[in-house]
């Protein structure tokens, strides 16, 4: 069984000024049985609630309560990031100060750990008040992805998970600048597991995801991780060139046997089709170089503008 001398939980927040005293109560409570040091690195990512003087005023209580407040909203993976970069821990856990990944749940995890485990997901059983909507998007996403990527990608498991200080490394490793830590974790390869919960609404305040964000978040972690769609260009191309090929020779046929043939309503559709298809091609390109463009800039994910209990 492996030993933990300290265990570090990392939690972005925006705008989360009325839940991050009682995350970190349910924090300490959670921690406590562990027997291990630990901190917890509160993320403040550019809110505009007041949520500095909170984090304040938790670090003056408890010196293992630390905070790093970004100079602006960059996101919620820079802000992940902008955690996982101080922590220094033997294990890592992430999840949200929402409230929404349950506290409760660090010692399953933490167990799993010790029984070999190098990430260990948290994935969601049941997501109370969420619509249709966004389950369906959720649901959608992580099924995609595996059948994309071809490597596992536990399925209805978000950012909140365990990661072994060797896997963190790993992750530090990798530069780019668009990432999904759920995916960049489990892209490293090593060994996984998982622990089921289910996911209570929220206590105060709305949730910062909404369904666009996820479509957003959805093209990221396609793009990023996979180049199969720039292979739909060529997959279409040789359906339809010897579909088109075929159409051609039986109008022909048609016509030289007396066959009055219509020509003006087929060829309309045609127009319409290939152009829609060539919109759509051109976009899933836009979207690589898109990509390409934020890489080859190499601007830093993001800026801290002051340092609660954290030294440089």
């Amino acid at each position: 069984m492996r030993a933990l001398n300290l265990l570090s939980v990392v939690a972005p927040a925006y705008n989360e000024r009325e839940n991050i005293e009682v995350f970190c109560t349910r924090v300490r409570e959670a921690l406590g049985p562990l027997g291990c040091d630990w901190e917890i690195i509160l993320v403040d990512d550019g809110s505009t609630d007041g949520s500095e003087d909170v984090l304040r005023l938790l670090h003056a209580g408890d010196s293992r309560i630390k905070a790093l407040r970004l100079s602006r909203n960059f996101g919620h993976e820079p802000a992940c990031t902008a955690g996982l970069e101080a922590a220094r821990g033997d294990a890592v856990v992430l999840l949200d100060a929402d409230l929404q990944d349950p506290p409760e749940l660090i010692p399953e995890l933490v167990a799993a750990w010790r029984d070999g485990a190098e990430v260990v997901g948290a994935v969601r059983a049941s997501r109370e008040g969420e619509g249709a909507l966004k389950r369906g998007l959720a649901f959608s996403f992580y099924r995609v992805m595996n059948w994309l990527t071809r490597w596992e990608f536990p399925k209805d498991a978000g950012n909140y998970r365990l990661i072994d200080r060797k896997v963190l490394d790993a992750f530090l490793a990798c530069g780019e600048r668009a990432r999904l830590v759920r995916a960049l974790t489990a892209w490293t390869g090593f060994r996984q597991a998982t622990v089921e919960f289910d996911r209570p609404p929220r206590l105060h305040g709305h949730t910062k995801y909404n369904w666009v964000r996820m479509i957003s978040l959805g093209l990221t972690a396609v793009t990023t991780y996979t180049n199969d769609p720039l292979r739909i260009a060529s997959l279409i191309g040789l359906v339809i060139t010897p579909t088109a090929f075929l159409a051609g020779l039986i109008l022909l046929l048609a016509a030289l046997v007396g066959y009055s043939v219509s020509l003006g309503a087929f060829a309309l559709v045609s127009v319409w089709f290939v152009g829609g298809l060539q919109c759509l091609l051109l976009g899933i390109i836009g979207e690589y170089l898109g990509k390409v463009a934020i890489e080859a800039r190499r601007r830093p994910l993001y800026f801290v503008s002051e340092r609660v209990g954290i030294e440089r």
